[in-house]
């Protein structure tokens, strides 16, 4: 019996510093309002969006919820409304898997609002399939449709004063990689479809947008935007909706021991939106409220401006902002040469 007890006390001080030590997250202090302020979060409508769109509209802002799924996010707008007093949440269409639906996003929302301050770049996938146009579905929704809404939007974000572009990336980015051979021949960074090319192209779709912030930031270098990729921790969300039933069933016990719950998860995203001060720090990495080191290809400015050009030329990537006439990739001017963000060992 006394051998069973310790086991159990023993289990019980295991998962303690477990938790606590690796996946218990920080919770943010900043009092900042955002009256008057404009917040796209994408894949809102569920887990870790929903959680940050939430907390923005109770500090007042006006959120949009850039959501595929209609009857879901027009539920979210609902709860969102009532639990936040903040009537200055609004569902749009967006389909992260069709360009032409990112596009069509873009269009409708600088006809409709006159501003944007915030962008957060949240909504992710983690299972098989494929997009509108054959890339594959991680990389398609994760990255590609983030990087061609950031640039069709990046005029209104500039017309703002100082605004910010958020883009929620992983832990699992350090595991990641670009064979650009692969994406040419087969629009994806795996060969195949089984659960763990599935799993890496979720990794190499984080490691996409960790590199992605990092361009983003050197050719915006010198203007009032500034932009950052996080991870949110190791949250208990709807990721992994795409994978299997038992799949599912065989993480759901580790995930209810060990996770955070959603709105733990957003507050590194709404450190990164909100925190005075950080503007120097365009174009890092955050976890737990504070900049942190990414993986070594992560920090490889020649891969991450090799990716900018590679996407920079697909078709759908590189049709005219719906607004001015103007190549929304293309548009974005020269790199910095001596910031922060171009410091190798960062």
């Amino acid at each position: 019996m006394s051998v069973c007890v310790y086991f159990v006390a023993g289990a019980v001080v295991l998962y303690l510093i477990v938790y606590y030590n690796v996946f218990r997250g920080v919770r943010g202090s900043t009092s900042v309002r955002l009256e008057g302020k404009t917040v796209i979060v994408t894949g809102a409508n569920t887990g870790i969006g929903k959680a940050t769109a939430l907390l923005l509209a109770k500090r007042g802002a006006r959120v949009i919820l850039a959501c595929r799924n209609k009857e879901k996010a027009e539920v979210a707008v609902y709860d969102i409304r009532r639990e936040s007093g903040n009537n200055q949440v609004v569902f749009m269409q967006l389909d992260l898997a069709s360009l032409k639906s990112v596009h069509s996003f873009a269009e409708t929302f600088l006809k409709t609002e006159p501003r944007l301050d915030i962008l957060i770049n949240n909504a992710g996938v983690m299972g098989p399939g494929y997009t509108e146009e054959g890339f594959g579905a991680a990389f398609g929704v994760n990255h590609l449709g983030h990087f061609l809404l950031t640039n069709l939007l990046l005029d209104r974000l500039q017309r703002c004063g100082h605004s910010r572009v958020l883009t929620v990336a992983a832990l699992l980015h350090r595991f990641g990689s670009i064979d650009f051979p692969l994406l040419a021949s087969k629009k994806d960074l795996v060969s195949s479809q089984s659960t763990w090319h599935n799993f890496q192209a979720y990794c190499n779709s984080k490691l996409c947008n960790v590199l992605f912030t990092r361009e983003l930031a050197n050719r915006l270098e010198g203007t009032s935007v500034t932009c950052y990729s996080l991870h949110p921790g190791v949250v208990y969300t709807e990721l992994c909706r795409s994978m299997s039933l038992w799949q599912q069933l065989l993480i759901m016990p580790f995930a209810k021991l060990f996770l955070m719950d959603p709105e733990m998860g957003s507050q590194t995203t709404l450190h990164c939106a909100l925190q005075e001060g950080i503007e120097p720090l365009s174009g890092r990495y955050f976890s737990n409220c504070a900049v942190q080191q990414v993986g070594a290809k992560g920090r490889d400015d020649a891969l991450a401006k090799k990716l900018w050009e590679w996407q920079s030329e697909t078709p759908a990537c590189c049709k005219c902002h719906p607004s001015s006439g103007v190549c929304a990739a293309h548009a974005l001017g020269g790199r910095r040469e001596s910031a922060d963000v171009a410091d190798p060992s960062l």
